[in-house]
């Protein structure tokens, strides 16, 4: 026997063989369809015997060398023929009829019955009543062929019976004759018939027979008694090959008895034997299984305890069985299928590894000179028995030999198609998926080195398919999931492979569908290069929108009679939304920051990278890069422009490397850090360009601005700034609010820092993109001119005494003349008073316009001010003596001149020329101030004031109205500079008060004629 029938299973025993063939030309599809109607009659119950049944083996090609081998073991016999012919006319049934003739020849020695069924003929012909023939008129009107095979099942029966009745009635003295196998028939020639031994070899294989017959007429325990006498006489004679069949149908026996549900799988599955009950005793339930796959019958059973084998006693006896198979050459076929029989018992009671001995006993079996069909055959059967056992990498181990058998050098035409579809079968068992993501779970799973290997056969072989988008797929994934187990040199070495391939068919994102509707998903590149964390950029701070305050913002209604509301603010959908909390403007370019490297140990070119976004109609703008090799994190920012409004959501990026195309997911990262993914686009806002009449100064004010001046003045001092706004954007800008914050100082300013005039710009709104409009901002630098103590103490001598302190009285006192004017010229003091002063300010432009002032947004365009302010001279006293009109007073100012210039201080057609470092003092004479009719603060502010800030008040006030009437003006002449000065910061309670205009004035009164009295 030359073919082996991998498919066998230890209860076919019990079935008789059926061959179903087609007659001349018959369409394989119509003929399948009968073939399959023919073979759902698998098991037919015999009438007259409810509790028994006949099952039914059908092939559609059978070799005629098995069939030789039906004495040996009665269930290769084929004893039944169905016959399949197609005649169009009457003229081709007698050519139809003389081949069903010619092909029950082949079978003549151990066919039972045959039936024909003929499709397409009607008339006379169709019309013969004929037990043999059955006619139809087309493949689609046979309603009754299931009848027909089940009454030709029923006739194969009769046969069978019959065949057994006659071999178990055989008489003592009756000639056994001897069954042979073909290839002893010659080996037995010329032996002594006569002779006990040979008497005794054909009375234990005659018994074997019987056993055979018994099991398949459904006559279980009758069986298990002959296959024991068999086992006992061939034993006694060493009839070692016949034994081996005897106990292989023991085993088999008694696997139908513990299994009803059958060892070929669920595909295969028949229903339970009734036989077996009844053989039984009635005390076996069919079906009844335990957890292990045996039938739970009780020891009490009188046909299990005395012939039945146990589960163990099963395995036992196939090992014995092997083992005497294994001494003949020619018995290969049947030691292989008994292997294959052994391993599916063993399957069941879930005894993996003496299964795989049996198996690795298979591999080793010489059946001859095999073609390489029969081979591929072989070793997917081997695949399909280890990974029933669950040896998952031993099954792909044999499925991939199959699969370089199928383009072995000895094939002519090579199967690469077949050898591609068989590597894909090896994947699991190597851990191996064609789904990138289950490679970005956890830790690798499976020998890298041997799934490089596969996925290399792989890309190999869709190459010689000719299909270079399957190649270029696999060598991706190979590149993606085995990146970190590939040295240096195969790095190199796949990625010009990949480029080579990709230089024909370009890699992308689509899913590939293979012929057999398996899909292969696309491998987007994620560690070409490695993403380790994406950042979401805010707009720059001039470009940002802000709400304009009083109008409800997001998540806010203003239909909600609440204040605060945490069902509107904090709902779940927020708070599983990954939401920036900053927006983006529609028409701007906005900005996405990911920090990279590349893992490759040569330089990385990344062509055609962007954003993909969702939501919002976005624009992206590609950008090219290269990453120098085994780089560090390197920043790169993607950026887009956003062509409508909504919340948009940045899914991830697309590149293109080596020329693969790759649509990188965000959620595909490992690893990766992220401030959020959703961003709120705003209407499209006007956008405003800052040019100034002052040098830009790079850092002012230590904040996020546009822009910024630093200017240096001396102190009061003041200087223009000319401000240009340029309108660079698309929309028109209606309105400009010009707001200015100066910054904490612990220096005191009087007056305005900044001011300007808003009318003629306002006067030219609304600004027309491209339009100009500029803004004259005055900066004056008005800071406290008093001295220090060091310096009162030094210009203090014995021949002065001032007014204002409280050691003197200025009523008492007469002024003497200063004998000389003292500098203080050491360097101390010096570098004191030429301590520079800082003022910082920020200049706030808030403008709005377009889609976006509708709905409540504006932008805000900072300048930064900074002013270094320079001492100009300083009043290191006041004091005041009376004048000879108690309506004036003497006011005397002790003046320091700071600066390395010289300085002139004039007030009220007065001058005072001070070098650099001098002290000197200027009186001035001057009305006294009738302060009660200055303006007053308000009641209600009043009213919101301490009593500190309403004193603070007053005495600002009165200090601001002295400084304007005394008009203090300096002037340094080498550089030109001007500028005014003041008394507000010098000024003393005491000093006010004298003054102060006195209530009551004494004096004469030229209007009046009469005396007044005393």
């Amino acid at each position: 026997m030359s073919v082996p029938d991998y498919q066998q299973c230890a209860e076919d025993h019990q079935t008789v063989l059926v061959v179903v063939q087609p007659l001349g030309e018959v369409p394989e599809d119509q003929f399948f369809c009968v073939y399959r109607r023919v073979a759902a009659v698998s098991q037919v119950s015999v009438r007259g015997d409810g509790q028994r049944a006949l099952y039914i083996r059908y092939r559609h090609h059978y070799s005629p060398e098995n069939n030789e081998w039906g004495d040996f073991q009665t269930h290769r016999k084929v004893v039944g023929l169905v016959a399949v012919a197609c005649c169009g006319s009457a003229r081709e049934w007698p050519h139809a009829s003389e081949r069903f003739h010619g092909l029950k020849e082949r079978f003549a020695a151990t066919l039972y019955d045959s039936r024909l069924l003929v499709f397409g003929l009607t008339g006379e012909i169709a019309e013969q009543q004929r037990t043999d023939v059955a006619f139809y008129p087309t493949f689609d009107d046979c309603p009754d062929v299931e009848k027909r095979v089940e009454d030709f099942v029923e006739s194969i029966f009769i046969v069978l019976e019959s065949k057994r009745l006659d071999r178990t009635t055989d008489k003592a003295g009756d000639k056994i004759p001897l069954l042979c196998v073909p290839f002893e028939k010659k080996d037995f020639v010329g032996l002594d018939t006569d002779s006990r031994h040979y008497k005794k070899r054909c009375q234990g294989r005659t018994r074997k027979h019987v056993g055979d017959l018994c099991l398949q007429a459904g006559m279980l325990q009758d069986a298990l008694v002959h296959y024991h006498m068999a086992v006992e006489l061939l034993r006694s004679v060493n009839d070692f090959l016949w034994l081996g069949a005897a106990l292989e149908g023991l085993c088999s026996a008694s696997v139908i008895f513990h299994y009803p549900g059958g060892t070929a799988g669920k595909s295969n599955a028949r229903k339970p034997s009734i036989s077996a009950a009844t053989d039984s005793g009635k005390r076996h339930r069919p079906g009844a299984l335990n957890s292990s796959g045996i039938s739970a019958d009780t020891s009490t059973e009188i046909g299990r305890t005395k012939n039945c084998l146990s589960p163990d006693d099963i395995i036992d006896k196939y090992k014995e069985a092997i083992s005497y198979y294994g001494k003949y050459k020619n018995a290969g076929v049947i030691e292989l299928e008994a292997c294959v029989k052994a391993v599916r018992v063993l399957a069941i009671q879930k005894r993996a590894m003496e299964a795989s001995e049996f198996l690795q006993n298979a591999v080793y079996i010489n059946l001859g000179q095999l073609s390489e069909e029969e081979k591929i055959q072989r070793y997917s059967v081997l695949s399909e028995l280890y990974e029933l056992i669950g040896c998952r990498r031993k099954s792909a181990f044999f499925k991939r030999v199959a699969a370089m058998q199928c383009v072995a050098p000895t094939i002519p035409e090579p199967g690469w198609t077949a050898c591609y579809r068989l590597l894909l079968e090896t994947l699991p068992g190597y851990s191996l998926s064609l789904h990138p993501k289950d490679f970005s779970k956890g830790t690798h799973r499976g020998w890298a080195a041997v799934q490089m290997r596969l996925l290399h056969e792989l890309v190999y072989a869709s190459r010689r398919m000719g299909n270079p988008g399957l190649s270029v797929r696999h060598l991706s994934f190979l590149l993606q999931t085995m990146l970190d187990f590939l040295s240096d040199q195969e790095k190199k070495e796949v990625t010009q492979s990949l480029e080579n391939y990709t230089s024909k068919c370009p890699g992308g994102m689509s899913v590939l569908t293979l012929p057999d509707g398996l899909q292969l998903p696309p491998v987007p590149f994620t560690k070409l290069p490695i993403v380790r964390s994406v950042s979401l950029l805010n707009l720059p701070a001039s470009l940002r929108p802000h709400k304009v305050k009083g109008q409800p913002g997001q998540g806010v209604t203003s239909a909600s009679p609440f204040i605060y509301s945490p069902i509107s603010i904090h709902n779940r959908g927020e708070e599983r939304s990954p939401k920036i909390d900053f927006q983006w403007v529609q028409g701007d370019v906005c900005e996405v920051q990911l920090m990279v490297y590349n893992p490759m140990p040569f330089e990385l070119r990344v062509e055609n990278m962007g954003l993909l976004t969702s939501g919002v109609d976005f624009e992206s703008l590609p950008a090219a890069l290269s990453l120098p090799a085994e780089s560090g994190l390197y920043p790169v920012t993607l950026v887009g422009v956003p062509r409508t409004t909504g919340n948009i959501t940045v899914n991830g990026y697309h590149t293109s490397v080596f020329g693969v195309s790759s649509d990188c997911l965000l959620d595909s990262l490992v690893g990766v850090k992220s401030n959020g993914s959703v961003v709120e686009v705003v209407p499209s806002l006007p956008r405003l360009q800052l040019s100034t009449s002052l040098p830009r100064a790079a850092q002012v004010c230590g904040e996020d601005l546009a822009s910024g001046v630093c200017l240096q003045l001396f102190n009061g001092e003041m200087q223009q700034l000319v401000i240009t706004l340029d309108n660079i954007g698309s929309e028109d800008m209606i309105t400009l609010e010009v707001l200015s914050k100066t910054l904490t100082t612990k220096e005191r300013i009087f007056g305005e820092f900044l001011s300007w005039d808003m009318q003629d710009i306002l006067s030219r709104l609304p600004l027309k993109p491209g339009q100009t409009a500029t803004l004259t901002v005055n900066i004056a630098a008005k800071l406290d001119f008093s001295g220090q103590e060091n310096l009162l103490q030094d210009l203090n001598d014995d021949g002065i005494s001032v007014t204002g302190l409280p050691i003197s009285s200025p009523l008492r006192q007469v002024l003497k003349p200063r004998p000389e004017n003292k500098q203080v010229n050491t360097d101390a003091s010096k570098s004191e008073y030429n301590h520079v002063k800082t003022l910082e300010a920020v200049l706030s432009f808030r403008y709005s316009g377009g889609p976006g002032r509708v709905e409540g947004y504006y932008r805000e365009l900072s300048l930064g001010v900074r002013l270094d302010v320079e001492p100009s001279v300083f009043l290191t006293r006041i004091s005041t003596l009376p004048a000879t009109s108690t309506r004036q007073c003497h006011l005397l100012l002790d003046v320091f001149n700071p600066t390395e210039h010289e300085l002139t201080l004039s007030a009220k057609n007065q001058e005072l020329v001070l070098h650099s470092s001098e002290c000197q003092r200027m009186a001035i004479q001057v009305d006294k101030f009738d302060f009660e009719s200055l303006p007053v603060t308000s009641h209600d502010a009043v009213r919101q004031c301490s009593v500190y800030e309403q004193e603070e008040e007053r005495q600002q006030v009165k200090g601001s109205h002295i400084s304007r009437t005394l008009d203090l003006h300096w002037t340094i002449p080498s550089l030109r500079r001007a500028g005014e000065a003041s008394v507000e910061g010098v000024l003393t309670h005491l000093v006010l008060e004298h003054l102060q205009l006195a209530p009551l004035q004494w004096g004469e009164y030229p209007q009046l004629n009469h005396s007044i009295p005393c």
